[in-house]
Order: structure tokens, then C-alpha cells, then sequence
């Protein structure tokens, strides 16, 4: 798998697709870019060129626990500078979940790179916002409170990142406990100020901003509900719906692995959106 160095930490990144339009997607959660290698192959299929890649802190690129801006906005500046070295100037941002707030967030950030958003599974609504921040920061600093940067590492989650990256494991048993609670509470402190919008981390005046034609398909579970990608198609000028054949369920959390029947269909969406906004 190739890897670059960017902004100080390695990321683990994949192009599928030799020729067309380039896209990227990002997945949800701190989850690995593998999930979405099927769906990437199906678009790479019809003509474009995927761009997958690990976020910091995710899958097997490095961790570093350090910043003064919010994890996501360290992503979404990686992902710049990513796409500058493999000289891509424009494309069509896509993303599921934290995915799709990073996609919208990135819109925002660094608007001139991007030709179209490809939205899937909108976070927002109060049972989002009472679970997430603890998700990803508040179990995590207990955990180091509690047990130290030994007890960190021994966590499902950072066990992942240890066997995807081995460097991962050095780095982590040498950070100070300390300076780990310090940055994930800053973090999750930033993260909390944007939880309780309809969608989640970005305002309604930032939505009607929005000056680039996008796509919405709406989750179904209680952290993806249909009401938060509703409000952000409402509000985005120039935006489309797609609806799947699925109805919102009463449950937490549908992984996104159980939409894989649904693949075929999100591909034509996508790739029919796409060609028909040009850009790419």
C-alpha cells in the first residue's frame, strides 16, 4: 500500500481507477479506508479515479495525538496537502457519517478543489449528540486516567491501529498520559460545540452557503436519521435527494457493511450525479 508522509504523519492512501474524474470518500467513525473498496471499485468501473486514504489517527497511518485545531479540521487540512502532492486540483468530495461531515466541513475549508459533494448518512439529532463525543474522545480519557498509556493501547480501538502500524504502538506507549487527556479533552471540547445543530458540526447559515451541486442519501438508525439529511437538503440550494429502499429504524447504529446491497444502487447514483453536474 502506498504511503506519504504529510504534514508530519505518514498516511496510508490507495487510487483505484486509471482515468476520469477523480473522487474521494471518507469513511465514518475512526474507521480504515477498506470498507469502502468495493463500493470504490464500482465507481472506478464506471470511469473515475477513487482516492481512499487513512485519516490520521485511523486505519494504518500514524497516530499523533497533537493540534490546536479540532480533529476533523487536521483532517481535513491533511487531505489538502494529500491531494496537492498527488497533484489532483479538483473533485468530487464524498463521505458516510463522520465522513459526510468532513466532506461538508471540507466544502467550507477549501472550496475551490471541490466540484460536487456526495453525502451519505447525515449525523445530527440528540441521541447523536449524546453518544458521539464519548465514542470518540470521553471513553478514551477515562480509560487513560484510569490506567495510563498502557491501558490506552490495550483498548480495541487503538489495538487496531497498533497491528495495522507497529510504529503506532511505539508511539503511544512513549506518549505521556498527560499530554494524551490533554489533547482529547481539548478535542472533544471542540467537538461538543457543534453536536447539538440539526446537522451536526455545521450551522444552517453554513448549509445555505453552500454554492456546489450536491447529492444527499439519508441514513436510517438513530445516529443517521432521515430528519438530518432532510434539513440539510432543505437547505442546501442546489441539492438533490436520493432514497434508498429503506426506512429509518429505532436502533443506535446501522453499519455501514449492511448497506452493501444497496452498492449497485448508490453507484449509479453517484456516477449519474456526477456526470450530469461535470466538473470533475
Amino acid at each position: 500500500m502506498p504511503r506519504i508522509t504529510i504534514r508530519g504523519v505518514e498516511l496510508n492512501y490507495r487510487i483505484i481507477g486509471d482515468q476520469g474524474p477523480w473522487v474521494t470518500l471518507i469513511t465514518g467513525g475512526r474507521r480504515g479506508h477498506d470498507e469502502f473498496i468495493p463500493l470504490a471499485g464500482k465507481i472506478a468501473a464506471r470511469g473515475h479515479r477513487v482516492l481512499l486514504h487513512d485519516r490520521r489517527n485511523t486505519g494504518a497511518s500514524d497516530v499523533l495525538i497533537e493540534g490546536e485545531d479540532s480533529e476533523e479540521d487536521i483532517w481535513i487540512d491533511d487531505l489538502r496537502e494529500l491531494l496537492r502532492s498527488l497533484e489532483i486540483e479538483r473533485l468530487f468530495v464524498g463521505g458516510t457519517s463522520s465522513g459526510a461531515r468532513m466532506t461538508m466541513r471540507y466544502y467550507l475549508r477549501h472550496p475551490e478543489t471541490v466540484a460536487g459533494l456526495l453525502l451519505c448518512r447525515v449525523t445530527g439529532g440528540e441521541f447523536a449528540a449524546g453518544r458521539l463525543p464519548d465514542n470518540y474522545y470521553g471513553q478514551f480519557i477515562r480509560v487513560a486516567q484510569e490506567g495510563g498509556m498502557a491501558a490506552v493501547c490495550a483498548t480495541e480501538q487503538y489495538q487496531e491501529r497498533i497491528q495495522a502500524n507497529p510504529r503506532n504502538g511505539e508511539y503511544l506507549k512513549n506518549l505521556p498520559a498527560e499530554q494524551f487527556i490533554a489533547v482529547m479533552s481539548h478535542w472533544r471540547e471542540i467537538f461538543e460545540q457543534g453536536i447539538h445543530l440539526p446537522v451536526m458540526g455545521v450551522t444552517r447559515d453554513d448549509l445555505r452557503s453552500f454554492d456546489v451541486p450536491t447529492l444527499i442519501i439519508p441514513g436510517n438508525d438513530k445516529v443517521h436519521s432521515s430528519r438530518s439529511a432532510r434539513i440539510a437538503q432543505e437547505l442546501i440550494s442546489n441539492s438533490e435527494w436520493h432514497q434508498l429502499p429503506i426506512e429509518d429504524q429505532d436502533i443506535p447504529l446501522i453499519p455501514f457493511e449492511d448497506w452493501a446491497p444497496y452498492e449497485a444502487e448508490i453507484t449509479d447514483v453517484f456516477t449519474g450525479f456526477m456526470a450530469r453536474v461535470g466538473g470533475g
